[in-house]
């Protein structure tokens, strides 16, 4: 095929740029929303506390987007979930806190849940009647950050009060619980935190709060003791009853003081560890530095001696019994009565004076030989000895009494043995009781059904005297006071009659000097005269009535 020949070339393709476009209006909308959201993500990033999470045993009362944390009543964060733990045994809470309170977090806070707790020694929780449980916070004294809490299952008495706590220990718990009070002088100082078994099982760890400024008054010599309910405690002195409060006496309660004897000391620091006595007596009681133990047998009953029971010298306490029980006699296999006492030298050299002094100090810092002699002395030559008294004729209870017997036989003693055996003699009790049944006896042997008998008989006879009396005034006034009665009632009728009649008579005489007028004045003149003479009989008859009877006699004229 012939190619063409004077024909036009084919047009050559150009690459031209495309040509941009406008943004859209609607376009703006979106971006601007997307602006705001990120400003607000970001302005709530900068600006929300923590999130934590608190394990308690149970979310009873917890509810997500309903229960706040609260401390000191100020709302500082909400509950955002309430879920199962792993091991399905706790209960995990998350709580959203606020970014103010986001420093508190540290590793020893404490978290618990706060309801309403009814117990002896008071009423908490009760806010939460109205607006539910809510979750309570402490904070710690840590630096270090955390997260993730586990919750108290009690809440605890004491958060941001001043003061100090100390651990007491004790044998038994007893009454005592969390709460219970603390005195100081009668006035409340604080209250039991909490309390554990001691590491070895023996005890009872106690952990106490008391409160400012009272615990400052705590130094190392305070003691401690137990003051729930009523102490009452029967003694050779009588009956004591002692307690502390009306909160101490239903829910249990301690006390603490220094006592009297302590030196001056500051006060103790925190954590200290003290001692908690049983009773106030045991607690303040004075440590001896010197001991003497001494036996005693008696041949006669103590029934109604204990231990703790004093020992008296010359009726000034000089210590106490230690112990009561049984010896037996190898030659006759006889029982007795043996009594341990404790003598404390310290007590009597108080009592003596500043002139004696440098005597009285042998009893105490003398050798034991020395010592010796002197009792040997004391016994033998002046006749000390012991004897049982009642120290209380209610109770029953007896105690050791020494004093001097000049007329005592000497007693066979060996100075060797240890504890020395003191000389005794029989208490007065038995010839006591021995009188008091001769008093019985005779009281017994009298006649006492006869006497009765004869009381009852004369009781009789008084009666029936009585009535023969009230029976002759009875016939006297119906016989005397009746009639007389009447009498006097008819002259007071005839006295009546009389001054109608004179009256009468006035109103129908005429003429002021008529002679029936004269006469008729004469005839009252009389007629009064009898008046008179009436009236002075009524009221001679009035104070002699019997002349009715006996006449007129000479003793009534």
């Amino acid at each position: 095929m012939p190619e063409p020949t004077g024909a036009d070339p084919l047009p050559q393709a150009t690459v031209e740029p495309p040509k941009r476009t406008r943004l859209s209006v609607i376009w703006i909308i979106p971006i601007l929303a997307a602006v705001v959201a990120i400003g607000i993500a970001v302005q709530r990033i900068l600006t929300e506390g923590p999130t934590i999470t608190v394990v308690f045993k149970s979310a009873e009362g917890i509810e997500a987007g309903k229960t706040f944390v609260k401390y000191k009543d100020v709302t500082i964060g909400h509950v955002t979930k309430v879920e199962l733990a792993d091991t399905y045994g706790n209960v995990e809470v998350t709580a959203k806190i606020s970014k103010r309170a986001g420093a508190l977090m540290v590793e020893d806070a404490k978290f618990w849940v706060v309801e309403p707790r009814v117990t002896l020694s008071g009423i908490s929780g009760l806010g939460t009647l109205l607006s539910g449980n809510y979750v309570g916070f402490q904070p710690g004294k840590s630096d270090k950050k955390q997260t993730r809490f586990t919750g108290l299952e009690v809440a605890p008495i004491i958060t941001d009060q001043p003061g100090r706590r100390f651990v007491l220990k004790a044998k038994t718990l007893g009454s005592l619980g969390i709460g219970s009070p603390i005195y100081y002088r009668q006035l409340q100082a604080g209250q039991i935190e909490a309390y554990a078994l001691a590491p070895d099982g023996k005890g009872i760890d106690i952990t106490v709060f008391v409160a400012t400024p009272y615990d400052k008054f705590v130094t190392p010599e305070t003691r401690f003791w137990n003051a729930s309910g009523i102490d009452v405690s029967v003694g050779a002195g009588g009956v004591n009853v002692r307690t502390e409060g009306l909160v101490a006496l239903l829910a249990g309660g301690l006390a603490f003081d220094a006592p009297s004897f302590a030196a001056p000391a500051g006060p103790a620091a925190a954590g200290a560890v003290f001692t908690l006595y049983s009773d106030q007596a045991t607690a303040m009681k004075q440590p001896e530095a010197i001991a003497r133990v001494y036996v005693l047998r008696f041949s006669e009953s103590v029934l109604g001696l204990s231990v703790g029971a004093p020992v008296t010298l010359l009726g000034i306490p000089a210590g106490e019994v230690t112990q009561v029980g049984l010896s037996v006699d190898p030659a006759t296999m006889a029982l007795h009565p043996r009594v341990l006492i404790t003598f404390f030298p310290e007590r009597i050299l108080a009592r003596v004076t500043a002139r004696d002094q440098a005597t009285a100090k042998v009893m105490t810092e003398g050798s034991d030989k020395v010592r010796l002699q002197l009792i040997r002395r004391i016994v033998e030559e002046q006749g000390l000895r012991g004897q049982l008294k009642s120290g209380n004729l209610l109770t029953g209870q007896l105690f050791v009494a020494f004093n001097y017997f000049p007329g005592a036989p000497k007693p066979k003693i060996d100075w060797t043995q240890d504890p020395l055996e003191l000389p005794v003699v029989l208490s007065t009790i038995p010839d006591l009781e021995a009188k008091l049944s001769g008093i019985l006896a005779k009281l017994d042997s009298l006649p006492l059904e006869a006497i009765g008998r004869e009381v009852q008989d004369d009781l009789t006879s008084l009666k029936r005297t009585l009535e023969d009396t009230s029976k002759l005034l009875s016939r006297i006034d119906a016989e005397l006071v009746d009639p007389l009665k009447t009498t006097l009632e008819e002259t007071r009728r005839a006295i009546a009659s009389a001054d109608r009649m004179l009256t009468n008579t006035d109103a129908t005489l005429v003429g002021k000097d008529a002679p029936v007028q004269q006469d008729l004045r004469d005839a009252l003149q009389e007629m009064v005269l009898a008046a008179r003479s009436l009236r002075v009989l009524t009221d001679y008859l009035e104070r002699h009535p019997e002349s009715l009877i006996r006449g007129k006699t000479q003793e009534n004229k």
